[in-house]
């Protein structure tokens, strides 16, 4: 089924602050589209991970899942389809829009829309990264995960396992619950928190290969007054050390390293706080990017 995350689509007004915050901050690079309409973000020789789509407001507009070849494909389709998931084969319009050979475009139960795509483009030895950084841990584990706000959990948690061959990770109860899902050695691609009448991503989660990446992005948002929403901690579950900061977008960007893996062996466990150390919540607002839904 699913194999990993493989690019994910924003819509804000903010593309001028993204064009300095992405490379400047994150170390991403950062093309703008031909109309100027789409700032497109690399952290990879994949042609790009992250689209901030030029529009109104802040909200996430599309999940982009590799499905690996056009046969695997096509099983999801089928699969999508005997579980009565709304989905249709994507056009030759939007597969060129997010470089890929194929698509099948789905709507979640909240109505997320998900793309389950086969070919993305790929250029060698292209990446150069917006400042110095090691490298981001991409590869089969794909661009990193995603914290979604999903106003039904049991219905989000049956369109993942069944619809997608997600597998559940972990649970954490604090003052919000969540259910983490792998689908690949990345502890989780998603992650699920139930809030009544509300969808829409909380945050994104950008993996780097030494700890110092994280220390520098930390130095250069304090310098530059960047917001942060929770600081410096190491997670109880992946057990990864990193620090939150708001993004132009309203959503959030976890910046972290050292996560651990998941394997065949993996057991489901149970945790009553989301940190061992740190990961002090700074934040006075949500994140921005949720929006509601009809009951």
């Amino acid at each position: 089924m699913v194999k990993s995350l493989a690019y994910m689509g924003v819509t804000s007004p903010a593309l001028a602050e993204w064009e300095s915050f992405g490379p400047e901050v994150l170390g991403l690079e950062a093309r703008l589209s031909e109309n100027k309409d789409v700032l497109q973000l690399r952290m990879d020789d994949r042609h790009h991970r992250l689209a901030i789509h030029r529009g109104e407001r802040n909200a996430l507009l599309y999940l982009g899942w590799d499905a690996g070849d056009e046969d695997s494909l096509g099983t999801c389709f089928e699969v999508l389809q005997r579980s009565g998931v709304t989905s249709r084969w994507g056009t030759e319009e939007e597969c060129w829009e997010r470089q890929v050979l194929s698509m099948v475009v789905a709507e979640d139960p909240s109505g997320i829309r998900h793309e389950l795509v086969s070919g993305q483009k790929v250029e060698p030895k292209s990446f150069r990264p917006g400042r110095a950084i090691s490298e981001f841990v991409t590869g089969e584990q794909g661009m990193g995960h995603v914290v979604l706000a999903v106003p039904d959990l049991k219905a989000a948690h049956g369109f993942y396992t069944d619809g997608f061959g997600f597998k559940k990770s972990d649970e954490i109860s604090t003052f919000i619950d969540l259910v983490f899902y792998h689908c690949n050695p990345r502890h989780h691609s998603v992650a699920l928190t139930q809030i009544p009448g509300v969808r829409g991503l909380h945050h994104l989660m950008l993996e780097v290969a030494d700890i110092d990446d994280v220390g520098l992005a930390y130095d250069l948002c304090m310098e530059r007054s960047i917001p942060i929403s929770m600081t410096l901690g190491r997670h109880v579950n992946d057990q990864m050390v990193s620090f939150y900061v708001r993004s132009p977008s309203g959503f959030d960007i976890e910046y972290g390293w050292g996560a651990i893996p998941v394997g065949a062996n993996w057991s489901v466990s149970q945790y009553d706080r989301a940190s061992i150390w740190g990961h002090k919540m700074i934040a006075k607002t949500p994140p921005g990017a949720f929006e509601a839904v009809a009951p």
